[in-house]
């Protein structure tokens, strides 16, 4: 789960001559969504972030799993039945997910949508699950038994009642593909801020790098850290505001679909990649990963960096980011 109160961004709402800043905030996805432009003048900026917003409903159209008309609802109808023939833009973002998923050794699967909801973080949870309900709540999930025909375009889920879902990518795939509209369009600067996911290029209008600010989510009144941003995109992953505890043990809301148990362990996550798809979806993995085996991982990667706080609030980092270069004062 996204948090925003983990992560702002902050700038000059500075203007020039030929150049000024606006962003709009509204909710898509059911969540929020802000954009925010450098451009000429505000008829061109507002021209451009409605664009961005038929760009997003495009693609939500697509790859919504709660969309009935939606291509992934018409995967999952069909599951244990038939292939679906579908768009090559999906298959490919498939099969990115299954490559994340090998990465992470299946904690990160966008088949996490089969698995049974027999946990609540509601306040209703009186007991545990029995293990029995645990195991099996994750029989229908497995991203191997996702099979793709190139030669049809077609995606066909192995197991009937198997789902999937792109709660932990699908996000960052929309930042991107913004991104891509706008600069093919000749927006010179920006952020996208899909629910947390963040996608950022160019430079305020003074010439200064947009910056984020990373607050220690067991301590959220201060700040620990502020990074500039520059061609890059960030998104922060947090389980702090929805967990459970019995016998002393406290379960976050993110599950670890390879076992069906939350993850305990790590309060949130922050990870910076060339994409906001790639850093949604590893965010999502590492998460699951845990502390030492994620950032692990993320160190075996060029050109990713991660941040991650665990259940008593000690902060640590990747290899590629020296956290004392960017921690502020107070």
């Amino acid at each position: 789960m996204k948090f925003l109160s983990y992560i702002f961004l902050f700038f000059s709402f500075y203007t020039s001559s030929s150049q000024i800043v606006h962003k709009r905030s509204t909710f898509l996805l059911g969540s929020p969504f802000e954009i925010t432009l450098v451009g000429k003048d505000t008829l061109e900026i507002n021209t451009n972030i409605d664009i961005a917003v038929s760009e997003l409903k495009r693609i939500e159209n697509l790859i919504s799993d709660w969309i009935p008309t939606s291509q992934v609802s018409e995967i999952n109808r069909n599951a244990g039945i038939k292939p679906v023939v579908v768009p090559s833009e999906l298959i490919d973002l498939i099969e990115r997910s299954i490559k994340i998923s090998k990465l992470t050794d299946g904690a990160f699967d966008i088949t996490y949508a089969s698995m049974d909801k027999i946990w609540k973080f509601d306040g209703s949870m009186k007991s545990m699950p029995t293990p029995e309900e645990i195991r099996k709540s994750v029989e229908k999930v497995g991203f191997k038994n996702i099979i793709i025909n190139k030669e049809n375009s077609s995606v066909y889920l192995k197991i009937n009642g198997m789902k999937m879902g792109f709660g932990g990518i699908g996000q960052g795939y929309i930042a991107d593909k913004i991104k891509e509209l706008l600069v093919s369009k000749g927006v010179v600067s920006g952020i996208i801020n899909v629910s947390g996911d963040i996608s950022t290029w160019g430079r305020q209008p003074n010439g200064d790098q947009w910056r984020i600010a990373i607050k220690n989510p067991l301590n959220k009144s201060k700040v620990f850290a502020t990074f500039p941003l520059e061609d890059i995109a960030v998104e922060t992953s947090g389980s702090y505001e929805k967990y459970v505890v019995f016998n002393n043990k406290k379960y976050s809301h993110i599950i670890d679909t390879r076992t069906g148990y939350p993850v305990q362990g790590v309060s949130s996550v922050t990870v910076f990649a060339k994409t906001t798809e790639l850093a949604d979806a590893l965010a999502t993995g590492i998460f699951v990963m845990g502390v030492e085996v994620g950032i692990d991982l993320i160190n075996q990667l060029p050109g990713v960096g991660c941040i991650m706080v665990d259940d008593n609030g000690k902060i640590y980092s990747s290899k590629s980011i020296d956290i004392n270069n960017y921690k502020n004062e107070n």
